[in-house]
């Protein structure tokens, strides 16, 4: 689970350098599995089919860490006696790691089995790895606000610049193309322009260009790779992997319904019943994420949040955040102590809610 972006360095003074022990009670985020059951089975009754929510806070990304929970729910799903023929997928996220999206796929297509169908549901925001994600269904349900995103690669690399706060920042590809294209186009004004490269390098280190040149190839492959899973068609996924990567002017552009259709994509109007069940649902799952911060004093503070959730009838699997931050003078750095983040499972059990720390 990826660290989360610490606040900037306090500016008043302190004298003590060592954490300050805890002065009042942490806050804690809501748990609602009472909320989101009959919500979840609202939806599969609509839907004729079994639905699993993966649902991510904006302070969260998709990551391999993500994939052991998937399978865990699925498995508990089976166990349950649920079928996993019709899978219907609930996806929120900003994006993360696309590697992650295929796993998670292949995942799904395992217990879905070779004749099982997956529909991915797109209430809201499902961008750049989640947009990957979505491809491995075999179609695509999007609702009003819903949208999916081009996959264009940004990195940080080790060797990335850095901002005024001394944080590396992200190299997009597409922003170094468009300035090599920019710069050729300058240089057959004037021929006594020197090579972009050289300009280039004075910001940014040859092996992070390597690096983002790198990665920009394995976000092609892994659209390629995640489509091949239902579609049959070769030119057809690499046109709509060529689309994603290469035909947007921002790494946010929002791939609407009708941009994904033009695009190629099977993509339909998600039901407007369901739609509004899953606006609930997501409201819900909201105020489980909600900011759960506890300041103690300016250069300590407790984060308890719900960053991620995954969900089916039965079982809600939670990741919770459950560290202290302190913020090292001499070092200028925020940095995390007692670290007892972890997923959490929630089931009902003899009509009671039971909730334990899971080791996955």
């Amino acid at each position: 689970m990826p660290d989360e972006t610490p606040p900037p360095a306090p500016t008043e003074p302190q004298a003590a350098e060592t954490p300050s022990a805890p002065t009042k009670p942490i806050r804690r985020p809501p748990v609602l599995f009472a909320q989101t059951q009959p919500l979840i089975e609202r939806l599969e009754r609509a839907l004729d089919g079994t639905v699993v929510s993966y649902w991510c806070s904006a302070k969260a990304s998709m990551d391999h860490n993500d994939v052991a929970p998937l399978d865990h729910v699925l498995r508990r799903a089976q166990g349950a006696g649920r079928s996993l023929e019709r899978v219907f997928l609930f996806i929120k996220s900003d994006g993360g790691q696309g590697t992650a999206a295929l796993r998670m796929t292949n995942t799904l297509r395992h217990w879905t089995g070779p004749d099982g169908q997956i529909v991915a549901l797109i209430p809201f925001e499902a961008a750049s790895a989640a947009t990957m994600l979505a491809l491995g269904a075999d179609a695509i349900h999007i609702g009003p606000l819903g949208y999916l995103s081009a996959v264009d690669t940004s990195i940080r690399h080790p060797l990335s610049p850095v901002d005024a706060r001394s944080e590396k920042v992200s190299i997009s590809h597409d922003e170094l193309v468009r300035v090599v294209r920019l710069w050729g186009q300058a240089r057959a004004e004037s021929a006594s322009d020197p090579n972009p490269w050289g300009a280039l390098f004075q910001h940014i280190h040859p092996l992070a260009i390597g690096a983002v040149d790198r990665a920009s190839s394995l976000s092609i492959k892994l659209c390629t790779e995640i489509l091949g899973y239902h579609l049959d068609d070769p030119e057809r996924a690499a046109a709509i992997a060529k689309a994603l990567n290469a035909d947007y002017p921002a790494h946010g552009y929002p791939i609407t319904l009708r941009e994904a259709q033009r695009i190629g994509l099977d993509a339909q109007a998600l039901d407007p019943v369901a739609d509004e069940l899953l606006v609930q649902l997501g409201r819900v799952y909201a105020e489980m994420g909600q900011r759960a911060d506890t300041d103690f004093d300016p250069r300590n503070y407790h984060s308890n949040e719900i960053r991620k959730i995954i969900e089916v009838g039965g079982v809600q699997l939670y990741y919770q955040v459950d560290r202290d931050w302190h913020y090292r003078e001499a070092e200028r750095r925020w940095t995390s102590l007692n670290d007892r983040s972890s997923w959490r499972e929630v089931q009902l059990m003899a009509g009671e809610e039971h909730t334990k720390v899971l080791h996955l």
